[in-house]
């Protein structure tokens, strides 16, 4: 297992990983069903749920009745698997989320897709930056960002047994490709995908591309900058919060709110842990989406490596 950066893009789209994946995943275990809110062709589970009519339900666009439906299956002995793009993956059911599924102490995989910014023409109506932080706010769930194709198999594999709600962003499109199809992730634990003695930046999901970017570009200039993958937000690996604290300098890079996500996560932790590096969270300062191409959001809302290297340099 490795790091096998480059910059390139993965080479398979997210939702063909998906629907593969999840047709993969039923085919092993009959518990195991999938629920849709009519995204199944945008997805990737279409043709999965044309061949398994009994493991595969579409919900139509009723997105907290699919909640309240995956609920009564787990508690039932089934493993649901539920997806629908992001914002109505979080706002629209959390309350089916927090009470059907949470409090009922039901096992739940929601998977929202399209995060952030990159929802692009779907628009503000469409752009979650408060999923995370709503998520986090229940008890005992668990938080996952995906930051690659190798971690979205990997993680759905490893999500068929688990216990509780657990609420998944993911994108439909590409990231570049940050480990083997071989390496092994442990839910609860970051992964760091570049050492460095400098800085730190911790990061999740479209902004770990992103975060590796940066920091070869500040390679050239001497900079020696460390990278985390904290793709599980909560519960968050505190331990390897305040390793990487020892640099001195740490920034959170997130597409997300920067209100209630991963930077708030992290700088709590400093806070209670009494440690004090200079710390800055790159993401979106608490503003609404908005209609755009994803590249032009990204420079909108200050998530590139471009900020990233000159909020760096700022700190230093």
């Amino acid at each position: 297992m490795s790091i096998i950066y480059d910059g390139s893009l993965d080479k398979i789209v997210y939702k063909t990983v998906f629907g593969e994946t999840m047709e993969a995943l039923a085919k092993a275990d009959p518990d195991v069903v999938y629920l849709d809110a009519d995204l199944m062709a945008s997805i990737g589970t279409r043709d999965f749920w044309k061949r398994n009519p009994k493991q595969a339900i579409n919900c139509g666009i009723a997105e907290a009745n699919m909640i309240g439906v995956a609920a009564g299956l787990s508690s039932a002995g089934k493993k649901p698997y539920c997806h629908t793009f992001g914002p109505f993956a979080s706002r629209r059911v959390f309350d089916q989320a927090f009470l059907s599924v949470a409090y009922g102490g039901n096992n739940v995989r929601i998977f929202g897709s399209d995060p952030g910014v990159t929802a692009a023409f779907n628009g503000g109506t469409h752009m979650p930056f408060e999923d995370i932080a709503l998520y986090r706010a229940v008890p005992n769930a668990t938080v996952l960002e995906i930051s690659d194709g190798a971690m979205l198999k990997t993680l759905m594999w490893q999500l068929k047994d688990y216990k509780g709600l657990s609420y998944t962003r993911l994108t439909r499109k590409a990231y570049p490709t940050i480990y083997s199809d071989d390496h092994k992730f442990t839910i609860g634990k970051g992964e760091v995908v570049r050492a460095g003695k400098d800085a730190a930046i911790i990061a999740c999901g479209l902004m770990v591309g992103e975060a590796m970017a940066a920091a070869q570009t500040l390679a050239a200039e001497g900079v020696d900058v460390q990278v985390i993958d904290m793709f599980t937000i909560k519960p968050l690996d505190v331990d390897l919060v305040l390793n990487a604290a020892k640099t001195g300098m740490l920034i959170t890079a997130e597409n997300h709110n920067i209100i209630g996500g991963l930077g708030d996560a992290v700088a709590a932790t400093l806070l209670e842990a009494g440690v004090s590096p200079k710390f800055k969270r790159i993401g979106v300062n608490d503003r609404f989406g908005q209609v755009g191409p994803q590249d032009f959001l990204q420079k909108e809302y200050g998530l590139t490596a471009e900020n990233i290297v000159n909020t760096l340099r700022g700190m230093a």
